[in-house]
């Protein structure tokens, strides 16, 4: 096929962004920033008010903040700030002596630009939709459902009908250059390009209810700062009964195992929430539904012109608060390549890269943290019991808690084996979700923060193409990079600060960051030539298949 992004027929964007949920919202601001041309594409007119993907990590609020809607996402909160975003996990029911703090993640905001947030799904959707319309080179397609997505050598065709166009609705016939299916975990697009997926039954059937109660706000005060909660019973052999806040005093949503068969009508869930807590507190039931428990990932996030992203590219139950992170994520990584490929700035292997960078990450949050949290808690409640061995309970349980800190530290995606870094000679390298969380600049990380000369932080002064951090580098190395970038047509900020303070914590001279804020190549020469630094650039950009050494 070929894949020559310019095409010949008329088009009404140059990318089609099929669903505008956060993902898909996301991305239309990413590429709408770098003047690319995005057409999004969604059913419902408004959010719909189901409070979930609420925990929003230091990492997403960077995106939130280079999208310029950081200050709005804040101001959406629908839990005051003083109240705190942490989590915390109980043995048995919610009012047990046995308790402690889960999911941590202000543990490592030294590590990022921006603090953690929590807030409704929702709410998120909206503030980016607002941001989104901010932006001339986004269009948005409220009340339209996708018929069918097909692709030929020069582009994209999706053909679309109007919700509310009368019996049979108004159709539409819309072209691009490629397609990106943001629609969900029943993606049309995902099927419709012929990606398989792989799924992962844990044979279970959950609940979600969204309810009302001002008594459970009053019974849970005794846990300040907390808003959101799982309890481990030992009937369902590592399962968790999930709370969380929706806002402060009223609104909760509850996600837990219920046996399969249940509907709304044939199940007791006011006594089920009464048990869970430990004690009887008026409820008012807002929503009540039910889904499969079940792991997802696609076999690939590519088919020709056409990528998936978030819950069409891979989905699993929201325990740790890490879909809707993983999605925008997505986001980000392959907006940048598609605007570098579509602007000339980019190779064909960047957008391979996207596959080869995402998937790998994804599928080890499933296997380094969800199901292995789901298989640690099943063990735990096997192997102890506050009922039948209190002592060897409480020990194993002090143990738990200290575990739960290293696991936050320990979730650091990362791209070591991308094809777009330069790695060290002789060691392999996988892209994974399992890191740890250092100020060290390496190849395939997240760039930490640092203040620079005067103060500045780092991250104000990255660009929106690659940007090259020179630490006290040599000048000749330095005018090397800024040859081979002019050489090549590639979008190089360099930035110049003295080697000292926080910047000597990144530990080298020349620091290459992608447009993602990751970091391509980092190192300390003596000296540097243009080609070399143009080998570097080429492998960023993904116009290479050689690999230059980190150092």
């Amino acid at each position: 096929m070929n894949m020559n992004p310019a095409a010949t027929s008329p088009r009404d964007a140059e990318v089609l962004i099929i669903g505008g949920g956060p993902v898909g919202m996301g991305l239309a601001i990413e590429l709408g920033q770098r003047g690319v041309r995005s057409l999004v594409i969604e059913r419902h007119v408004r959010p719909q008010p189901i409070p979930k993907g609420q925990n929003l990590t230091q990492r997403t609020m960077e995106h939130f903040h280079f999208w310029g809607a950081e200050r709005q996402l804040r101001a959406a909160r629908t839990i005051p700030p003083e109240y705190g975003i942490g989590g915390l996990t109980a043995y048995r029911t919610l009012l047990s002596p046995h308790t402690h703090d889960w999911l941590q993640r202000d543990l490592v905001k030294p590590y990022y630009h921006t603090a953690n947030e929590r807030l409704p799904q929702y709410a998120t959707e909206a503030v980016l939709r607002e941001r989104a319309a901010q932006l001339p080179a986004v269009q948005t397609l409220y009340g339209w459902d996708v018929v069918e997505v097909a692709q030929d050598d020069d582009g994209v065709t999706v053909t679309v009908s109007e919700r509310a166009g009368g019996p049979e609705g108004a159709k539409r016939s819309l072209r691009a250059a490629y397609a990106v299916g943001c629609d969900g975990s029943a993606s049309r697009t995902r099927v419709q390009a012929g990606l398989t997926q792989t799924l992962t039954a844990h044979d279970r059937v959950m609940v979600l209810l969204v309810f009302r109660s001002t008594q459970l706000h009053e019974l849970l005060k005794r846990y300040p700062g907390k808003s959101f909660y799982n309890v481990l019973d030992p009937a369902l052999k590592g399962y968790w009964k999930f709370f969380g806040r929706v806002d402060l005093g009223n609104t909760w949503f509850f996600h837990a195992p219920v046996p399969a068969g249940t509907t709304a009508d044939n199940f007791d869930f006011r006594a089920y929430l009464h048990e869970s807590v430990g004690a009887e507190f008026e409820v008012e039931f807002e929503h009540i539904g039910c889904w499969d428990l079940r792991f997802a990932v696609a076999d690939s996030y590519r088919a020709g012109r056409i990528f998936i992203a978030g819950d069409a590219a891979h989905s699993h139950p929201p325990y740790g608060g890490y879909g809707i992170n993983s999605g925008l994520e997505d986001a980000r990584n392959l907006g940048w390549k598609l605007a570098a490929v579509l602007q000339g700035w980019g190779g064909e292997q960047l957008l391979d890269a996207y596959d080869a960078e995402r998937r790998p990450v994804f599928k080890s949050t499933i296997d380094d943290f969800i199901a292995k949290s789901i298989q640690t808690d099943g063990d735990f409640l096997e192997n102890y019991s506050a009922e039948r061995d209190p002592v060897a309970f409480a020990q194993a349980w002090q143990a738990r808690a200290q575990g739960a800190v290293g696991e936050v530290h320990a979730f650091e995606p990362n791209y070591e084996g991308s094809p777009l870094v330069a790695q060290a000679a002789g060691v392999a390298r996988v892209c994974s979700a399992k890191g740890s969380h250092r100020f060290e600049a390496r190849a395939g990380h997240h760039l930490a923060p640092a203040a620079l000369d005067a103060g500045t932080p780092v991250f104000d002064l990255l660009g929106a193409g690659f940007t090259l951090l020179a630490l006290g580098a040599p000048a000749t190395a330095v005018q090397a990079f800024r040859d081979a970038a002019l050489a090549l047509g590639l979008p190089l900020t360099v930035v110049e600060a003295r080697a000292e303070g926080e910047a000597a914590r990144y530990g080298a001279s020349l620091v290459l960051v992608r447009p993602d804020q990751f970091v391509a190549w980092a190192a300390s020469p003596t000296a540097l030539r243009v080609d070399e630094a143009r080998l570097l650039l080429r492998l960023a950009q993904g116009a290479t298949l050689e690999h230059p050494t980190a150092a």
